[in-house]
């Protein structure tokens, strides 16, 4: 099937954390995108010769077109207690998380919560979450099966916890890497998906349960894999009580073989330097979750240090659903901003943009497929509305340039300035 869509376009090429921001992105003000089979096959500006004969494009005059978002790091199970009163992030655990993710052996509960938890992602333009599900296999086939009636890019992988949890949250070393594997076998580069090994975090999982996890990365070809590391000085004492013989907390995961490429770790907070240099030699990502972090008073992510160092660390944005309190990426972006802020560096708003698309899919290693507009690459877009709302359409008239134009968007927009969202080439949400 051939599509095709007209409007205005932006697409990076480069990196504005390492170049001039003017040289890193591709921008038409009259575009044309043509989509066949669900891959772009055409980018560039609009010509009438090169609309496919029988075709007639959808016209977005007032959007602007731009890769789908990509949420590197967020839970669906938790959205029915997105919101719950911060305390900090143990107490959190205990008192929120642990009792709400008890539910999602009932796999008809965990479909519901996956199609609500979807239908938000689309209608804030992301079209690639990387979401953790539970310690129940039922909860990551409910996830994926609604993930498969969009046709998304994502990955999720049952939660390994078998210490320091609730009875009805624990599995065994065993019954963890069996039920993981098999889901692996059943789930993973299935249409567009993979699969993420899933350790929840070093303290929820004993030594032997992680040696497994380490094994599972290694024996699943292009698997992934997914945990959280320094996100609470609390969680800092604990680990090390737990594991004392390791040098740092990135040290626990490096030791069980959980650091590599397609490793990604949520928050890194209160990473040492010794951390910093590991997780860039070794090719693994940090996911940066701003609005979590402030919610949960967990710390001020060190976003220069990440990207603007001599050995840069990959990168990627995540809402962190449900201590995040926005699916929108224009909600996360206008937080990472003020985190920085409080660091002394100033994110533009092309390095935010960049890093909510073209950043992230590089930093997961899904660039091939994903994060730009360019012939070859899936047609995952989302189309941005500057006119939005009554104040963004106000303040849109006294812009005069485009970056000007998109940090207005990052500071005052949210969902309500996702136009459409398109999956493989196919228009999944149109904003009511």
């Amino acid at each position: 099937m051939t599509s095709a869509l007209r409007g205005a376009f932006l697409s990076y090429t480069g990196n504005p954390f390492k170049e001039p921001a003017e040289s890193t992105y591709r921008y038409e003000s009259d575009g044309l995108i043509v989509i066949a089979d669900g891959k772009i096959s055409y980018a560039g500006a609009y010509e009438a010769n090169r609309v496919p004969t029988g075709v007639t494009p959808e016209h977005h005059r007032d959007g602007l077109i731009i890769p789908g978002f990509i949420d590197a790091h967020v839970h669906y199970p938790q959205m029915p207690m997105v919101g719950a009163y911060g305390k900090k992030l143990l107490e959190w655990l205990d008192k929120y998380v642990f009792v709400t993710e008890q539910r999602y052996r009932d796999k008809t509960f965990a479909r519901h919560v996956a199609k609500v938890f979807l239908r938000e992602q689309i209608k804030a333009g992301v079209t690639t979450p990387v979401t953790y599900a539970t310690v129940h296999p039922e909860a990551v086939d409910a996830y994926f099966e609604e993930a498969e009636l969009l046709g998304l890019r994502t990955g999720t992988g049952k939660v390994l916890m078998n210490r320091n949890a609730p009875d009805g949250l624990r599995d065994t070393t065993q019954t963890g890497y069996d039920q993981s594997k098999a889901l692996a076998e059943k789930w993973h580069q299935r249409g567009r998906f993979f699969y993420v090994v899933t350790p929840r975090f070093a303290p929820t999982s004993t030594p032997d349960q992680l040696e497994a996890a380490g094994a599972l990365f290694k024996e699943i070809p292009g698997a992934y894999m997914q945990t959280h590391i320094s996100e609470n000085t609390d969680e800092l004492q604990w680990v090390q009580e737990l594991f004392p013989d390791n040098k740092n907390y990135l040290d626990v995961y490096d030791h069980f073989g959980l650091v590599g490429p397609r490793a990604l770790f949520g928050h890194g907070v209160h990473l040492v330097e010794a951390e910093w240099q590991r997780l860039a030699e070794a090719g693994a990502t940090i996911v940066h979750c701003p609005t979590s972090n402030l919610f949960l008073g967990s710390g001020l992510f060190n976003l220069d240090r990440a990207l603007l160092s001599a050995n840069p660390v990959r990168t990627a944005l995540g809402s962190d659903i449900g201590a995040g309190t926005s699916f929108s990426p224009l909600v996360t972006l206008n937080e990472a901003y003020k985190v920085a802020q409080l660091r002394n560096f100033p994110l533009s708003a092309h390095q935010a943009f960049y890093l909510a698309t073209l950043g992230s899919a590089r930093a997961i290693y899904q660039d091939q497929h994903i994060g730009s507009i360019e012939a070859g690459k899936d047609a995952d877009l989302t189309v941005l509305d500057f006119l939005a709302t009554p104040l963004l359409a106000e303040r849109e008239s006294y812009a005069r340039s485009l970056d000007e134009r998109l940090f207005i968007l990052m500071t005052l927009g949210d969902d309500r300035a996702i136009k459409a969202t398109y999956v493989a080439g196919r228009k999944v949400h149109t904003r009511d």
